[in-house]
């Protein structure tokens, strides 16, 4: 018996370095945001919920163009939707240094330029892409080493931000980030469509879109993932938000939100390509259970000790992997029970749950601050979502679709 390899060509290596580089850069980018809101406060007279308001449209807008740049990428390359998405990523980060950038120029740049073009660029159409290239036993691994990707950049990112910040200015760093973005443009080119996708299910290439669309929301599991997906959204877009004034408002440094979303970071990477090894010998439900149920736990430790430099360190590492580990499990169970031709959508519309749920984490934390001085409820609700989402993954059914051939 030949034992089949894990790069089976120079293609498929091409499209994973490629897809690695593209996520690092788009969401190391995406992490930052969280480190200007002070900038944006004195610079642009930007209060904490317009702030709030703005990455919650950015959240909604990055989950409704998911599917749709998913769409694009299914029927014409990823590497156009992605390129496309760095064009507009670029247009979005000028707008907001060089102005028009405030009331609803704020809203347009930060919120729904970024945000369309994090449909694009991040996680869901990158991690699907490399997806199409890989087999089901070797998808999650792959897919978890282009989530822990974002992770470099999540570690790299907030450290070059604060130091930049520091020493040049907000408007000036902001620049500095459309030199990452033109970069990321020519690596998108190399996210080059499998000839062959892997499938062993049927009638997977014969299936239409709509087909495909109604099939995947008449499936239990599928509807069960997408609001288990929320709660990811939710939390971790909380956290990359609102840890700094978090801090701040418990009387630490702005370092100690720096140290976190850099220790998020770093630690992610081993979680990602974890839980993408152990997506490859365990059930994928399970493993997304027992991540959710540890979210509730380590966020409870968190919040109900006393601030110190050693809880910082302890949240970011241990939050941190836990961070994007939902990913390779969530985009495996997709592809494992409905094949990958239409996989750029359907784990897309996943994940535009996960951004209806960043939107609600990234607004209720400004909201709930502006109203009671205080994040507390924003995190007592993300508490209880995890524990709802480690029992909603259980009753999912993994088993692959056998599709019958259509009859002529």
């Amino acid at each position: 018996m030949i034992k089949e390899k894990f790069i089976s060509n120079r293609t498929t290596l091409i499209v994973l370095i490629s897809a690695c580089l593209v996520i690092l850069i788009s969401m190391g980018l995406r992490q930052t945001f969280g480190l200007f809101f002070q900038a944006f406060e004195e610079g642009i007279g930007c209060s904490r919920t317009e702030f709030g308001l703005a990455i919650g449209i950015q959240m909604i807008f990055w989950g409704i163009f998911s599917p749709l740049f998913g769409l694009f990428a299914d029927k014409y390359g990823g590497n156009k939707a992605v390129f496309i998405g760095f064009v507009i990523f670029g247009l979005g980060i000028y707008m907001l240094y060089s102005g028009p950038n405030t009331g609803i120029f704020f809203q347009i740049s930060l919120g729904v330029l970024i945000g369309i073009a994090l449909g694009a660029t991040a996680i869901a159409v990158p991690v699907s892409e490399v997806g199409k290239h890989f087999s089901n036993k070797d998808r999650t691994l792959a897919t978890g080493m282009v989530t822990a990707a974002a992770s470099v950049g999540y570690f790299l990112a907030p450290l070059f931000t604060k130091y930049s910040l520091g020493e040049f200015g907000w408007q000036e760093t902001l620049r500095f980030f459309l030199y990452f973005i033109f970069f990321g443009s020519i690596v998108a080119l190399f996210i080059v469509p499998a000839k062959n996708i892997p499938s062993k299910m049927g009638d997977d290439n014969q299936q239409k879109f709509f087909d495909a669309i109604k099939e995947a929301f008449t499936h239990r599991g599928y509807l069960l993932l997408v609001s288990g997906f929320f709660v990811c959204g939710f939390q971790i877009t909380l956290v990359a938000t609102h840890i700094p004034g978090y801090m701040q408002n418990r009387g630490l440094d702005g370092w100690s939100a720096t140290i976190i979303l850099a220790l998020i970071g770093l630690f992610n990477i081993i979680g990602t390509l974890g839980m993408g090894y152990l997506g490859t010998k365990y059930r994928k439900k399970i493993l997304l259970s027992i991540l959710y149920a540890s979210r509730a736990v380590i966020i409870s430790i968190f919040i109900f000790s006393p601030p110190s430099l050693i809880m910082s360190i302890f949240f970011g590492i241990t939050f941190g992997m836990l961070w994007l580990s939902t990913v390779p499990p969530t985009n495996g169970i997709v592809a494992q029970i409905f094949g990958t031709k239409y996989l750029s959508t359907l784990f897309g519309i996943v994940f535009l749950s996960h951004q209806i749920g960043a939107f609600i984490g990234a607004y209720l934390g400004g909201y709930f601050y502006d109203v009671y001085g205080s994040y507390d409820y924003a995190w007592y609700i993300a508490i209880g979502l995890s524990i709802f989402a480690s029992l909603v993954h259980l009753p999912i059914d993994e088993k692959p679709l056998i599709r019958q051939p259509k009859q002529a």
